[in-house]
């Protein structure tokens, strides 16, 4: 067993290929209806024996731990269900068995993933309320933009920390195994520094293109001129750059699992993410959106009543729209939302990036059959003998 099990990236230098593997809702090959086996002088065997099909079957189903109906189903039966280890089936996943996996991590390993969470959620709430004390009030209608420019190197530095401990915790899980925190940090800690360098590039990158749109109308604007119609056209061509913002977001979004866990270099993690997320970037960026939606709904669940009770009790002034004033919040309100966002941040933080990891596992599966490597390193039986998919009526040597 290596440090990595399952993990490293092919060695071949050829790119990876959509046909390695039809698509997870492709049936895998089984033996068909057939006529009952005989021997070779076409007599059935003997008396007690048991048929070729029928034997084939009964080990194939004893070693999954899967019996067919009755005991046994010589001719005809479907394929024996994925391995399963841990959190998810090695095999392509849906978008529901993604989501499921990373609620499953959650679960199932609540003590270490929601300890990291819990301690991270902290630390963020404590340094948003210092820096929300500092500024307050302090600064007019800017407060809020200055309360959250101040927060992001903070929140960058927790990012880089959650991202680098639940991936180790994730990546465990999907294997069957446990982590403890101290264990994660130990196996996290050498990929932290490039963990940094890659999150501050992929940070700046979306960003970086928006202002290099905007920049023409900004500086149009700034010279004085005052053409509408030259303004409307520099206006589109900034708003031309979201969409290629969210191109590169979702291109590089798997770049942070590939360095974590192939233990590789920034730029070769950012070029493995391109490589598994061609040709399935609509997919890759449904289900991001979707696990953040989720994440952001819980947790409004959480902070909106509290907000509410907030008002109630006097804790927060109304602005003249009669909406909550957060540029005036006094500290029993910034206390009572700290310990919602704490709340709020110990569950979603930890279900995010297991919804990241379980897409980047996705991915290898169906373009680099990762799924027999996983079952090797989760030290599940080889079937037949012949090894993974090696069999000659195998029924998984049909999904490569």
């Amino acid at each position: 067993m290596t440090d990595t099990p399952g993990w490293a990236s092919p060695s071949s230098s050829e790119p990876p290929r959509d046909d390695a593997r039809p698509p997870a809702d492709a049936p895998a090959a089984v033996p068909g209806p057939s006529a009952p086996p005989q021997d070779t002088a076409g007599r059935p065997g003997p008396a007690g024996a048991p048929r070729p099909g029928e034997q084939w079957g009964q080990r194939w189903g004893q070693q999954w731990g899967q019996q067919p109906p009755g005991g046994h189903r010589p001719y005809g039966w479907g394929a024996p269900a994925s391995p399963k280890p841990g959190v998810i089936p090695l095999r392509p996943l849906s978008f529901g068995e993604l989501l499921d996996g990373a609620v499953t991590t959650v679960r199932r390993h609540w003590r270490t993933v929601l300890a990291l969470s819990l301690g991270l959620a902290v630390l963020s709430q404590a340094g948003s309320v210092v820096v929300n004390l500092l500024v307050k009030g302090k600064t007019g209608e800017s407060t809020q933009t200055l309360r959250m420019l101040a927060g992001l190197p903070l929140e960058l530095l927790l990012n880089v920390f959650a991202t680098a401990l639940l991936t180790i915790v994730v990546s465990r899980a999907v294997l069957g195994r446990s982590v403890t925190a101290g264990e994660a940090w130990r196996d996290a800690r050498p990929r932290l520094l490039q963990l940094l360098g890659l999150t501050l590039l992929t940070a700046l990158l979306g960003p970086g293109v928006i202002l290099l749109g905007f920049a023409p109308m900004v500086g149009y604007g700034l010279a004085g001129q005052g053409s509408a119609a030259v303004t409307g056209l520099l206006s589109l061509l900034g708003l031309l750059t979201l969409p290629v913002a969210a191109w590169l977001w979702i291109r590089f979004s798997l770049a942070a699992p590939a360095l974590m866990l192939e233990k590789q270099g920034v730029l070769t993690a950012l070029s493995r993410s391109r490589r598994l997320v061609r040709g399935a970037w609509w997919r890759v960026l449904g289900i991001t959106v979707l696990g953040y939606v989720l994440a952001f709904v819980v947790a409004m669940v959480v902070v909106v009543p509290a907000q509410l009770i907030g008002l109630l009790l006097g804790f927060e002034k109304l602005s003249r729209q009669g909406l909550p004033d957060a540029a005036d919040q006094g500290v029993a309100m910034l206390l009572l939302l700290a310990v919602a966002g704490i709340i709020a941040g110990t569950f979603t933080t930890p279900f995010i990036a297991a919804v990241g990891v379980l897409v980047y596992i996705d991915q290898r599966i169906r373009r680099e059959a990762l799924d027999i490597e996983l079952a090797r390193a989760a030290g599940l039986p080889e079937h037949g003998g012949t090894g993974w998919g090696g069999g000659p009526g195998d029924p998984t040597s049909a999904r490569r």
